[in-house]
């Protein structure tokens, strides 16, 4: 059996600071750093996932319900949709980034891309490099990707519990993949919600384990 990790969304502005911060989040960064440092070579592939919102219509709203609409955050190309410094991206083998034309809750929704080229002048006659070209139209998604890869069990861990990690792990579960979550290696935006949403998870055979079982 192949696994790969999935990191999903540990951003500047879902960390201490930026627009939409979860609790904890700078925290998890760091820990998910230590986590791959002493664990990496045990899986086949490490991904991230990204927010790159460009024009994501409703999602984002001047008088947000904090449920379908949102404060402005991570717009494509500006720091708050980076990923977090406490991050370490060493043994990242690909980045999917999505959302760009919607609200994008599931990495399953990503395609693959290179956020860091955005500004530069690389681009086809020194054309400066726009958010929406950091993904090529013939970008894979996250499926088609970890298929060519072989993947079959996933790993996820990341920002936040009760938003995009949920509908992540559920996209997950949808597509075949045996999926387990890292409790410590992620953090909620309510502990309601966090709690309905393991309870989702136990109903969908997902595994939530702890640091120590690994």
């Amino acid at each position: 059996m192949s696994e790969a990790l999935i990191i999903v969304d540990v951003q500047n502005d879902f960390c201490e600071g930026g627009s939409l911060a979860v609790a904890g989040g700078a925290q998890v960064a760091a820990d998910i750093s230590e986590f791959l440092e002493e664990n990496s070579a045990d899986f086949d592939a490490v991904v991230t996932t990204q927010d790159w919102h460009i024009d994501p219509g409703t999602h984002f709203s001047e008088d947000p319900d904090y449920r379908s609409t949102w404060p402005v955050h991570c717009v494509a190309g500006t720091p708050g949709a980076e990923l977090h410094e406490n991050l370490d991206t060493e043994h990242v083998d690909a980045r999917f980034l999505k959302g760009l034309y919607s609200s994008g809750y599931s990495g399953f929704e990503g395609l693959q891309g290179d956020p860091e080229k955005v500004g530069s002048l690389e681009g086809e006659k020194g054309i400066r490099v726009e958010p929406a070209d950091a993904v090529e139209e013939d970008a894979q998604d996250l499926h088609l990707w970890l298929q060519d890869h072989q993947i079959d069990a996933l790993t996820i861990v990341g920002l936040a519990t009760d938003h995009c990690v949920r509908a992540t792990v559920l996209d997950a579960v949808e597509n075949d993949y045996r999926v387990r979550v890292i409790r410590e290696l992620t953090a909620g935006v309510d502990e309601d919600a966090v709690h309905q949403t393991y309870d989702e998870f136990a109903e969908a055979d997902v595994e939530v384990i702890s640091l120590e079982e690994i």
